[in-house]
């Protein structure tokens, strides 16, 4: 019963002594902070009195409110994370028309499927001579079933089918 004792006892000790640390490394960043902000105060005022010896008393008052400002300012230490999400609806990412390279993305993948034998979905014109004029046609007629995917910068996403496209 005494070794059970004195094992809760060693764990007590370490949760409280990885709390402590936990604490300590919270106050280290505080601290690291505040030399950061005074650091940037110093350089701001360097900048604002530009060397100046001649400074009067209102513009040394001005800039002491700015470096007030600054130092009361709230800093951000760690961003949220951005899920990304799909948008839905009507074409909001990018223009309503296919991008001269999302057409050439297109009518490659689509004639690279048809010269490896892929079932060709509108009637073959008699001009055509190679895969890549019916895909062409294909896509001028938007029958393809590719989706395009647009990102914006924060990682949301939207799939438009081709016939949304104008």
């Amino acid at each position: 019963m005494s070794d059970s004792k004195s094992n809760a006892d060693k764990t007590y000790k370490d949760i409280d002594s990885e709390d402590q640390s936990n604490s300590i490394e919270e106050n280290d960043t505080k601290s690291l902070d505040d030399a950061a902000v005074e650091k940037a105060i110093e350089l701001f005022r360097k900048v604002r009195e530009g060397g100046r010896v001649d400074i009067t008393e209102k513009e040394m008052a001005e800039i002491d409110k700015e470096c007030e400002i600054i130092r009361n300012r709230e800093t951000i230490i760690k961003d949220i994370e951005h899920e990304p999400t799909e948008i839905t609806g009507k074409i909001i990412t990018g223009p309503p028309t296919l991008t001269r390279f999302e057409r050439a993305r297109i009518m490659g993948a689509r004639a690279l499927q048809l010269s490896l034998g892929a079932p060709v979905f509108i009637e073959i014109p008699q001009n055509a001579t190679s895969s890549l004029e019916i895909a062409m046609e294909e896509l001028k007629q938007r029958v393809i079933p590719i989706v395009i995917k647009r990102t914006l910068p924060n990682g949301d996403y939207q799939h438009i089918p081709i016939d949304q496209f104008e």
